[in-house]
């Protein structure tokens, strides 16, 4: 969408005739239209232009009439907001019959018509024939008279051109009038003569003038009721009209047109959102853009009459098509084949158009694919895109993701299932072979065969690509051939005259031969262009007449050279061509004029934009209509013209970034001065508007042109920006923008950090594509625990808390919870297929990774790059099939079927090098190296072969038994190899012998052989998991020490020691042992699930956790070595086949061969968060809130610091702790554990007193921090001085939801349906709540800090009292309806009494809102399961579960903790939680503390200005509102109840008897008068 301006012109004559008007238009250019250009950008997400014809510097280049009327015409049909009309200044083409009149009225008038008759010329190739405009540099008067006259004649008809016939809506919502007359005005020319002397106004000039302002637009304003200003100035005789009076006009002026357009263009951007799409939903928008770019192709089709047919070749084809889709019996797939620039898109666009025209009898459905989209094409897109579509359009929702594979059947599926005889589903896709990789073939292949009744699927392809052949792919097949040239000369004849022109009968020929040579639609338009140039009396040979597409192409940017520069038109060209997703008209203008700013004026590129226009296409992309070629074979040639060097094509990428880059820091500028003012809310307006369409369209340009201009430190500042990816995902490019992450996986610098943005990004798309606002807490939440490992991500999280700031408001996280997974550093399949099975993998130390097929192919991924590579190996008898791959140190080797090895060395050029072997070899079983030599043995062989890197002739070595294991001493001068009969043989490398050997008693296989060469000591590790420490010294072998692992089972699955950390792991199917080496004793086993078992288990980097997976689990489960807890589960989603380790790198290939990575430090990061051993059951916090204390039903509580994030104090007790209290002044934490009661100095750690007996349940502190209560339920509740733990009295009664009261002198309580107050000195019962029934027992009760004196009281009726303790009064306040009932559980009062919470109802929350008198349901985004008010009442938090809406996706299942702000119900923010919450405490004003099931714990701040006291809930129309009450009309409502006679009374009695005086109790009094006030309404 744009909106266009046309700059309003003074009188009739020239500028250099008339000056007096461009101080008006110099400042209305200067000063109004750079302020509203921004508005509208700023605001509405809109482009305003402004064409003024005098600005540009050479007046032959004033635009003719034609390019008037196509200005007018373009701003009037696609402008989006108001345009001002152009008054030009002379008619280049003048009719026959009217020039001959002028000529009449010019001797008339006693002048000379040589002048005029030597400056135009009858040009016989217009249509209708007239006298056409030559240049000429000299003007004689009789010429200007007739300029002047002509002007006014011009500025009549471009009015009425403009205004006449239009709707009468339009005209009203779209024009503003402003006339200025200035009456006794003379005026000379600052030239060579004066007008007033020379040339004079002729009677005709003054009557067009005076109709045109006196007649139709004062009748124009009468009838339409338009605002007009019109301003009359009387011209002093002596001074003229002076400078100062012109500026002071300009001012006023220039006021008035920036309100008046400002107004509206804000009123019809109002009027227009409703017709906008969903912008965050990508795929429904490209939906949409697909069906119009198929109404653009299909116009390019119907060239001449409707009733004719352009071009009989087409004819045939299309009655093909027809046939193929009215008839039941074809049911496979439809081909259509031509060559380049044959037509087939266009062709395939109007058969997309005519398609319900052919089946009238039924309701098709038509899907369009067309590759001339600049969008981000890929296999997986498509297939979503049409998976999508398919859903649309039979009713259903769409939940289509996932890998190319997976889509693929998907599509398949709903093509079976969707399409029936009276909804056919009509496929046609074009341009699909561009993907690449056979995508085409693949389509084809994974459609039922054959297909389904009501399907029916068209592809158009090129000759060259077509893949298989019609044969192989079981398709129909129809070819486009060349067209006739007598046909093609009739289109082109249909073209001219349209633009009214022809050819002469001399020019004919000539045009006749070159449609001969070449008749393809494109040329035919070409040549067009190029003959519509032609004058009656040009010189045309047909030397001039280029051959082709390609060379046509090439005359006409000539041409366009020759008429503006070549250096304009080579940098716009150029500008369309390397555009990503193409560029708006006034984007092209803007650059065009910044580049040439000396020489390029707005008319000057609005006049090029008009010729380009002839082969450009707008259509719409991300919400912007966009200029793109028509044609690729433009873009071909322009780069092989303009674009030809690296250089000339980075430059142009640097100029597009920098625009871009303006743009975008422009519009981050103004949209934070924006924010910063007002309490802005976001979750008001939860759908993206144009603006953010708008600025995600120049984030993807701007992101593309830094990546070509090669401006790496700008390139990471902007990937990498919160803002960047803001806008992107509101637009619904998040796919996109992980993509583009992901590409710079490769770099060398912050690779990692892209990988963990796009990692994060990726694991929530699901999520964010529904909720595209809960971004910043998402990503917030998610990075934070790792920001100390990428400091670079710490300006992303601090960019995140700095917009919420500006913003006013915000939910932000303090303290993450632990993470229960770590996010994928890469994710990457190879082209192996969805079915081919890793049979082997294996990893480098410094990250190169191989994976071996089961179908033999081999893959190598570079740890730096990451890219895949397939390796192959031949022989004499062909290319050879891998078997299997091991590895060691930098080295891997390669076994192939037929018992081949090759070796591939890391560190040297990465060539297979081939081991030659004299003898035929096993299947390779493992190898070992040392810094060159190799030691390799084989399956079921007693020999061991030694070779280098560098000479790779294998040398045996025989053993007693089969080699099982080897390894090399320190210096490579021995090695060792372990047999299958438990011996181990020392051999010389350097003289192949044996030097001598050992053997255990219990003839197992030894696996493995540890090497302690500083003790002299060697570890054989056999297959039970047993561990025979020898000593080794150059003598014969002692046996020193046996360690038996206690396994039933002989089946060790793998071992993986470190000798960093001095440990050996053992992996067995039913658990896996860790040994300590330096004592070589086994330190703890981790048995595995019941029923489950274990397949292979590694240590991570540092050996603090190690990682493991089951059988039939598609899981990587982490535990923490020296606690034993499983910390974290890394989700595969595909079963693992190998655990691999590099030196900064987990790696898991997979079954189906994909290969994941994360981070080793980002996994050590993760499982050493802390967590408590169970769930969260209690939170206590300071009052500074920056220390905490948790307690999970253990026997241990902790102590955390909210600035480290990190508990740095542990209280043990001797049995589950079941209540936590902190005193109010942080000096004293008592907890309850079994029957005692701890009390403990929380800055020491140390244990003052514990109390012991009693059998209490809770445990209470009074508010003056100096007594204690430990409440029982079955025998006395004793009251204990904090000091030393001294008894002061006991409560004999046992009370329920006991409570102290404020001034530390009750404690009061529940007691057989009776609210109780016992004194804390006496232990007595000393007041007791008065019933007002009998009958009625007390609910729930609540105390007020604020308001000592005072309880808050519920019934069982539902009625709410106040009972005042000092003098034992109660006043009944409330009735509550039978729909807002109590519950005890969940009551809570605000320290102020102004907020209750009632109960939480399914979806709702019940608020009791005392001071203004009403109930409020708070609607909640799920089913409530906790619910929490602040204490001042400024607050409510809540935790809900949302219902699932995409079926299994767990990702909208999630908890949500959200806050509420009370005084008007407005959402503060939100946070989805990725894990089970089991507590909720809100602190202060600031903070929510959420316990969760696997014992950790978060922090949630409140950020932003607290809102002021006045109620905007009644009044508030914001969409965001969730009050609901019983009068719904904008989402925001509230019920009141209305109080009978009897509570009116009750009131006013206790406001004459002064029961509620003291000024405590003011909330109570203002409860009186507004309840007065409403039954007073």
């Amino acid at each position: 969408m744009k909106c266009s301006g046309n700059l309003p012109d003074g009188p009739s004559a020239p500028s250099h005739l008339f000056p007096f008007f461009v101080v008006e238009r110099r400042a209305l250019r200067d000063v109004v239209f750079p302020k509203l250009r921004e508005h509208c950008r700023r605001e509405l997400g809109v482009d305003f232009r402004v064409i003024d014809p005098h600005e540009s510097i050479h007046p032959s280049h004033w635009p003719d009439e034609n390019t008037r009327k196509e200005l007018i015409k373009d701003c009037r049909e696609t402008s989006a907001g108001p345009f001002l009309l152009v008054k030009y200044i002379i008619n280049i083409n003048v009719e026959v019959s009217h020039f001959h009149m002028l000529l009449q009225q010019i001797q008339q008038a006693g002048l000379s018509t040589r002048p005029l008759e030597r400056v135009y010329h009858r040009d016989e190739n217009t249509i209708p024939l007239s006298f056409c405009l030559r240049p000429s540099l000299c003007i004689s008067p009789s010429v200007m008279l007739f300029k002047a006259a002509s002007g006014y004649l011009v500025l009549d008809g471009d009015l009425r051109f403009a205004l006449v016939n239009c709707p009468r809506d339009d005209v009203v919502r779209r024009c503003l009038v402003y006339v200025r007359k200035v009456t006794n005005l003379k005026v000379e020319q600052e030239g060579t003569f004066p007008i007033s002397n020379r040339v004079k106004a002729s009677p005709r000039e003054n009557d067009l003038l005076s109709d045109l302002i006196d007649n139709f637009l004062r009748g124009l304003i009468d009838s339409y009721q338009l605002e007009a200003y019109i301003t009359t100035v009387e011209c002093d005789p002596r001074h003229g009209y002076t400078a100062a009076r012109r500026r002071v006009y300009a001012e006023l002026l220039c006021h008035r047109v920036y309100s008046d357009l400002v107004r509206l263009t804000d009123n019809i951007a109002e009027d227009g959102e409703s017709g906008f799409c969903d912008f965050s939903d990508a795929l429904a928008r490209e939906q949409v853009e697909q069906e119009e770019l198929r109404a653009v192709l299909s116009r390019f089709y119907v060239i001449t009459r409707p009733e004719m047919e352009e071009v009989r070749r087409h004819s045939v084809t299309i009655d093909r098509v027809r046939a193929y889709v009215q008839q039941s019996d074809y049911q496979r797939p439809l081909l259509l084949t031509g060559g380049p620039c044959a037509g087939k898109t266009v062709l395939l666009a109007h058969c997309a158009q005519r398609m319900k025209f052919w089946l009238q009898d039924a309701d098709p459905a038509v899907i369009t694919f067309f590759a001339d989209l600049p969008h981000f094409p890929t296999p997986e897109r498509l297939l979503s895109s049409l998976c999508y579509q398919i859903f649309r359009s039979y009713g259903r929702s769409s939940s289509s993701q996932g890998t190319c594979f997976g889509l693929a059947e998907c599509l398949s599926s709903l093509l079976s299932m969707l399409p029936c005889s009276q909804k056919p589903l009509v496929l046609i896709l074009d341009g699909v072979h561009q993907m690449g990789h056979n995508f085409a073939a693949q389509i084809i292949e994974s459609l039922p065969s054959p297909l389904p009744p009501g399907v029916k699927m068209i592809l158009g392809v090129s000759d060259k690509q077509t893949h298989g052949g019609k044969k192989d792919l079981g398709c129909l097949h129809v070819a486009l051939g060349s067209a006739d040239r007598k046909q093609c000369l009739k289109v082109l004849m249909s073209l001219l005259s349209n633009s009214g022109r022809r050819v002469t009968s001399g020019q004919l020929p000539l045009v006749t031969r070159a449609l001969t040579s070449c008749s393809l639609p494109l040329y035919v338009r070409l040549l067009h262009a190029h003959t519509s140039l032609w004058s009656s009396d040009s010189e045309v040979s047909e030397s001039q007449l280029p051959a082709g597409v390609h060379s046509s192409i090439a005359v006409w940017l000539d041409h366009l050279e020759h008429k503006y520069s070549s250096s304009v038109v080579a940098r716009a060209v150029s500008y369309l061509t390397l555009s990503r997703v193409g560029l708006t008209e006034s984007e092209l203008a803007d650059l065009l004029s910044k580049a040439h700013s000396d020489q390029v004026a707005q008319v000057d590129a609005e006049r090029l934009l008009l010729d380009l226009k002839s082969f450009l296409t707008t259509t719409t992309i991300i919400g912007c209509q966009v200029l793109l070629w028509m044609s690729r074979h433009f873009g071909l040639v322009v780069e092989k013209t303009y674009l030809d060097t690296c250089e000339a094509r980075r430059k142009i990428h640097s100029e597009l970034a920098d625009y871009f880059l303006s743009r975008w820091n422009t519009c981050l500028e103004k949209s934070s001065l924006n924010e910063g003012g007002a309490r802005a809310r976001e979750y008001v307006d939860e759908q993206p508007s144009l603006r953010e369409a708008v600025h995600a369209r120049e984030a993807v340009e701007l992101m593309h042109h830094i990546r070509e201009s090669n401006n790496w430190e700008l390139r990471w500042e902007v990937l990498t920006s919160w803002r960047f990816h803001r806008v992107l995902v509101k637009a619904g490019l998040l796919k996109h923008l992980v993509a583009m992450l992901r590409q710079e996986e490769g770099s060398r610098d912050h690779f990692r950090e892209c990988a963990l943005l796009a990692s994060t990004l990726a694991s929530s798309s699901c999520f964010l594509q529904s909720s595209p606002l809960e971004l910043p807490t998402l990503m917030e939440a998610s990075l934070l625990p790792y920001v100390g490992l990428f400091p670079a991500l710490a300006a992303y999280v601090g960019e995140i808390r700095c917009e919420r700031r500006t913003r006013g408001c915000g939910l932000a996280v303090a303290l993450p919870p632990a993470p229960d997974t770590v996010a994928l550093l890469r994710h990457l399949k190879c082209e192996s297929g969805p079915k081919r099975l890793t049979a082997a993998a294996a990893a480098t130390q410094c990250g190169t990774i191989a994976k071996v097929v089961c179908d033999g192919s081999a893959w190598m991924w570079n740890g730096s790059s990451f890219a895949a590579v397939r390796l192959s190996a031949s022989s004499e008898q062909g290319e050879l099939k891998f078997a299997g791959v091991k590895s060691s140190r930098r080295f891997m080797l390669f076994s192939t079927l037929c018992n081949k090895l090759f070796l591939w060395d890391a560190t040297a050029p990465e060539i297979l090098t081939e081991v030659k072997a004299s003898r035929t070899l096993n299947m390779l079983a493992g190898f070992v190296t040392s810094e060159r030599r190799l030691c390799a043995w084989w399956k079921q062989d007693s020999l061991v072969g030694l070779f280098d890197a560098s000479d790779t002739t294998v040398k045996d070595l025989r053993c007693p038994s089969c080699v099982t294991c080897a390894v090399f001493c320190s210096d490579g001068a021995r090695v060792f190899c372990g047999q299958e009969e438990g011996t181990v043989s020392i051999f010389d490398v350097v003289q192949c012998n044996l030097l001598r050997s050992c053997s255990n008693s219990s003839h197992r296989a030894i696996v493995s052989i540890i090497l302690c060469e500083d003790k002299q000591e060697m570890a054989c590790v056999e297959s039970s998991g047993d561990v025979k420490l020898w000593n080794v010294p150059s003598e014969t072998p002692t046996l020193v020490k046996e360690s038996f692992a206690g396994s039933k089972f002989n089946n060790m699955l793998n071992i993986d020691y470190s000798d960093e950390f001095d440990s050996l792991l053992v992996c067995h199917g039913n658990q896996v042992a860790v040994w300590d080496t330096c004592e070589w004793e086994k330190c703890d086993r981790f048995l595995a699930p019941r029923g489950q078992a274990f397949v292979q288990a590694i240590f991570s980097k540092g050996g603090h956790h190690f990682l493991a997976f089951l059988e039939a689990r598609p899981l990587v489960l982490v535990w923490r070595v020296n606690t034993g807890q499983c910390v974290l589960s890394l989700e595969v989603h595909t079963l693992p086949h190998t655990l691999l380790k590099t030196t900064s790198d987990i790696v898991c290939v997979t079954d189906n061969g994909c290969l994941l990575a994360w981070d080793s430090k980002m996994v050590f990061l993760a499982g050493e968060t802390p967590k408590m051993e169970c769930g969260v059951k209690n939170v206590a916090v300071d009052q500074t809130g920056r220390c905490f204390y948790t307690s999970d039903g253990t026997r241990t509580v902790w102590s955390w610091s909210l600035e480290t994030g990190l508990p740095h104090a542990h209280f043990l007790h001797g049995h589950p702790v079941k209540k936590i209290r902190l005193s109010r002044d942080d000096v004293t934490l008592v907890t309850l554990s079994a029957e005692d009661i701890y009390i403990w100095h929380p800055e020491t750690g140390q244990n003052i007193l514990r109390i012991g007996g009693g059998g209490a349940t809770d445990v209470l502190i009074t508010p003056n921090c100096h007594f204690g209560v430990s409440i029982c339920e079955l025998g006395l509740s004793k009251v204990w001085r904090m000091a030393h733990g001294g008894v002061v009295c006991g409560i004999h009664l046992h009370l329920s939801s006991a409570q102290v009261s404020a001034e530390s002198t009750f404690l009061i309580g529940l007691h057989g349906g009776n609210l109780l107050a016992a004194s804390l000195w006496s232990g007595t019962i000393s007041k007791s709540f008065r019933r007002v029934e009998s009958s009625e027992d007390v609910v729930a009760f609540g105390t007020l800090s604020q308001h000592a004196d005072f309880v808050v009281v519920v019934v069982a009726s539902g009625a709410i009292y106040t009972w005042k303790m000092s003098d034992e009064t109660v006043c009944r306040h409330f009735q509550l309806p039978p729909t807002f009932y109590c519950q005890p559980e969940n009551f809570r009062v605000t320290s102020d009494g102004s907020f209750a919470l009632l109960s939480i109802d399914n979806e709702a929350i019940n608020l009791l809102d005392v001071s203004q008198v009403r109930l409020c349901s708070l609607k909640a985004d799920g089913s409530v399961m906790k619910a929490c008010l602040d204490e001042t009442g400024r607050y409510v938090a809540y935790i809900s579960q949302r219902r699932s809406r995409c079926g299994a996706c767990s990702q909208h299942t999630r908890a949500i903790l959200t806050v509420v702000q009370l005084s008007d119900g407005e959402k503060v923010g939100r946070v989805f939680l990725r894990k089970d919450p089991l507590t909720l405490l809100m602190h202060g004003q600031q903070s929510a503390f959420v316990g969760f099931q696997d014992g950790s714990v978060g922090v949630y701040c409140i950020s932003g200005p607290l809102t002021g006291e006045e109620d905007a809930l009644g009044c508030s129309k914001k969409s965001g509102s969730k009050l609901k009450g019983c009068c719904c009309s904008a989402g925001c409502t509230r019920m009141r109840q209305k109080i009978g006679g009897e509570v009116e009374r009750l009131l006013l009695q206790c406001r004459a008897t002064e029961v509620v005086p003291s000024r405590s109790s003011q909330c109570y009094v203002a409860f009186a008068r507004a309840t007065r006030n409403f039954i007073g309404q």
